[in-house]
């Protein structure tokens, strides 16, 4: 069994101000008795502004001290943040980091919809990633991976129990409908526990944003193998905790035979 917590939070356009987002946050996790501590997509800059003068490297002055906040907790921080990449584009990268872990995620499906071109300003990524903490196996995707079953299986095939999935959702008709519908169906695709972290809505805190960026929604939520959603947020900034027990994605995966019946 694991604790984690999904922070739901809205970043703003300053790294450094949103260092102190996540340092609140994983306090707050921590007294809550968290293992592993889920920020959204975006928490070093949010979408809307200029990323490549903020993007950084994994052993750069934003993830090292992210790195410093999980050693004095003794925990995981997930947290998105931007890295640079070729040509004057960056990556949408996941840092994860402590507990021994220091790594990332590139983001492998870009957000080329819904009339937004995220490719424009960010390189893909290419590989899966997982890693294990107190004997479970994590895998994470970011925001419009969970539209592609694809990865959410890959990662169950490498082991993965609990998919951490932090996010900036698009706004719009029908959205918040898609996303909730999404989390819960790679969750019964894969057998995995999906944990989904997304950015609060700006508007439900009165923040003012690019209209045409995917500055968050909030609706985090939580599914189990089952599709049952255990835990669910609003739309403003709030915590879950979640209690997580990789026994269920075994008797799921059993029941459903999603992955064992596969032709394709």
């Amino acid at each position: 069994m694991a604790r984690i917590a999904l922070c739901q939070v809205n970043s703003g356009d300053d790294p450094e101000a949103n260092l102190k987002l996540v340092r609140s946050g994983v306090e707050a996790a921590v007294a809550g008795g968290a293992r592993i501590v889920v920020f959204p997509e975006a928490t070093m800059a949010r979408f809307g502004r200029p990323l490549e003068p903020v993007a950084q490297v994994l052993d750069g002055p934003w993830a090292s001290a992210v790195a410093v906040v999980a050693a004095e907790h003794g925990v995981v921080v997930v947290a998105g943040m931007f890295t640079p990449a070729d040509e004057g584009r960056v990556r949408n990268t996941l840092l994860i980091t402590g507990a021994g872990h220091h790594l990332g995620y590139d983001k492998i499906h870009l957000y080329d919809a819904f009339g937004f071109a995220e490719s424009d300003t960010v390189a893909p990524g290419t590989a899966p990633v997982t890693f294990e903490h107190d004997g479970i196996v994590y895998g994470v995707a970011t925001c419009y991976d969970v539209r592609f079953p694809e990865l959410f299986r890959a990662l169950a095939d490498d082991g993965a129990d609990v998919v951490l999935l932090p996010a900036s959702w698009g706004a719009g008709a029908g959205k918040r409908e898609q996303w909730e519908v999404l989390v819960r169906a790679r969750a019964l695709d894969s057998g995995c526990w999906v944990l989904a972290c997304g950015q609060a809505d700006p508007a439900a805190t009165g923040t003012e944003v690019n209209p045409k960026a995917p500055t968050g929604i909030g609706y985090s939520l939580a599914a189990d193998g089952f599709g049952r959603v255990p835990a669910a947020a609003g739309a403003e900034p709030e915590m879950l905790l979640v209690d997580v027990d990789p026994a269920v994605s075994a008797q799921a995966r059993t029941a459903t035979g999603a992955l064992a019946n596969r032709r394709l």
